[in-house]
C-alpha cells in the first residue's frame, strides 16, 4: 500500500515561495499518477496540480498556472509542489493524493483534476500566507 506524507507547509509572507513535499512509501510509487489539492477554510477542496507516473505530463489549475510547478523524483519516492508569488488566498491545507488503482495510466487534465480518481491521501500540510 502507498502511504503519503506531506511536509513543507508554513507561515510565509505574501510574495514569498514554498516547496511542498509529498513523500510516499511503497514500491509502486513510480507507477502511479499523483495530484495536489488544497482546501481553504470554509471552502471545498480544489485541484492544484497533477503529474503523471513518469513525470512527463503535468497539469495545473488555471488559477494557479504560472505560479506553481509540480515535479517528482521517483528515486526518492517524492513529489514536489513549488509555489511562488504566494498570495493570502493561497492559504489552505495542501494534500497530495495517489491514484494507486490505475498504474501506468496516461494522465489527462480531466482525470488528474478529479478527486474521486485518487484513492490514497495524505494528512495535509498547512500553508498560511500573511498579507
Amino acid at each position: 500500500q502507498v502511504q503519503l506524507v506531506e511536509s513543507g507547509g508554513e507561515l510565509v509572507q505574501a510574495g514569498g515561495s514554498l516547496r511542498l513535499s509529498c513523500a510516499a512509501s511503497g514500491r509502486t510509487f513510480s507507477h502511479i499518477n499523483i495530484g495536489w489539492f488544497r482546501q481553504a477554510p470554509g471552502k471545498d477542496r480544489e485541484f492544484v496540480a497533477a503529474i503523471s507516473w513518469s513525470g512527463s505530463s503535468t497539469y495545473y489549475a488555471d488559477s494557479l498556472k504560472g505560479r506553481v510547478t509540480i515535479s517528482r523524483d521517483n528515486a526518492k519516492n517524492t513529489v514536489y509542489l513549488q509555489m511562488n508569488s504566494l498570495k493570502p488566498e493561497d492559504t489552505a491545507v495542501y494534500y497530495c493524493a495517489a491514484d494507486t488503482k490505475n498504474p501506468f495510466y496516461s494522465l489527462t487534465y480531466g482525470l488528474g483534476a478529479v478527486q474521486t480518481r485518487y484513492d490514497r491521501w495524505g494528512q495535509g500540510t498547512q500553508v498560511t500566507v500573511s498579507s
